[in-house]
């Protein structure tokens, strides 16, 4: 089988930070979170809105190839009212309620792919951006904790599920357990439109294409991640920091086994070498604790496992 160019790709991305809503000055504020914005004051729910946007998008474009990224505004602290929310939620229920508001969103998307018989011939992918902020006991898998959560170096920081879905192309059920990351995205997307990639610029993204085709492609050896400068680079079984942490991923996400300085293992001293290569070329930026991305306004959050005080994301 060789499929076409898909005509069309979304991607979704998960958890995001809500402050990027327009803000309205008769808008709605929820009175246990002041100051936090759900309902804007014509009555609408942002979210809602966000997918009207879409569908109107993909409608005016259905006959030419489009691009939607859509990072989804549910699932990040302060966690807000849905529409389907009862009176007297707790924190935790409206919680769910985020992750069940963020499924019907997505659904209804697809949805109206469908109605426009363009789910042929568009790929679908869905992740998100970084683990949980709650202590891992909360986000167990397969009954056992993971490593570490939201802005650590561990698995639980960084390690997110992500989901392909063409139907007629990817085939269904199928699991890939080759290492990707975001870099690979651009790679993948501009083989996948038939697209070229630009001259003289010197990308990391390995396409993963052939594998969300069914195929076997040519996976990546390792991939990096950078955070408040710290950083580390991990292949399928090791990982090494640029503080010097050296670990044994055999059975993570749920342990990360430190390896010592003097170990005489040859794999692992093999790995370690070829780590620190990458590691070499691919400085982590400095960060005195302060800065923030432009534009992002300084926002109080909560105390939490990895966040002790209230900071200023």
């Amino acid at each position: 089988m060789n499929p076409a160019p898909a005509s069309g790709l979304v991607t979704l991305l998960a958890c995001t930070l809500p402050w990027l809503a327009p803000r309205a000055a008769a808008a709605e504020t929820d009175p246990a979170r002041p100051n936090i914005i759900f309902i804007l004051a014509d009555g609408k729910y942002m979210p809602d809105l966000i997918h009207d946007f879409l569908v109107d998008f993909i409608g005016r474009h259905k006959e030419e190839p489009f691009f939607v990224y859509y990072p989804m505004i549910h699932i990040h602290i302060p966690i807000q009212r849905t529409p389907d929310s009862a009176p007297d939620a707790t924190d935790d229920q409206l919680y769910a309620d985020n992750v069940a508001y963020m499924d019907k969103l997505v659904g209804k998307l697809v949805e109206e792919l469908d109605r426009l018989k363009l789910r042929g011939k568009t790929l679908v992918v869905f992740a998100g951006d970084n683990g949980s902020i709650r202590p891992p006991a909360y986000t167990p898998v397969k009954g056992r904790q993971l490593s570490g959560n939201k802005a650590s170096m561990r698995e639980g920081g960084s390690r997110v599920p992500m989901i392909a879905n063409w139907p007629g192309t990817t085939p269904a059920g199928a699991i890939s357990h080759d290492l990707t990351d975001f870099s690979d995205f651009l790679t993948t997307f501009a083989e996948l439109a038939g697209a070229k990639l630009p001259d003289g610029v010197e990308l990391d993204g390995r396409s993963i294409a052939a594998r969300i085709k069914g195929g076997k492609g040519t996976p990546r050896e390792w991939v990096y991640v950078e955070l408040t400068g710290k950083s580390f680079v991990r292949d399928a079984r090791w990982k090494l920091g640029n503080d010097g942490g050296f670990f044994d991923l055999k059975d993570a996400p749920f342990e990360e086994l430190p390896v010592a300085g003097d170990t005489t293992d040859t794999a692992a001293l093999a790995a370690r070498k070829k780590l620190q290569a990458v590691l070499d070329t691919h400085k982590a930026a400095p960060w005195d604790g302060t800065a923030r991305p432009p534009g992002k306004p300084a926002a109080k959050g909560p105390a939490t496992p990895g966040n002790p005080k209230p900071t200023k994301p």
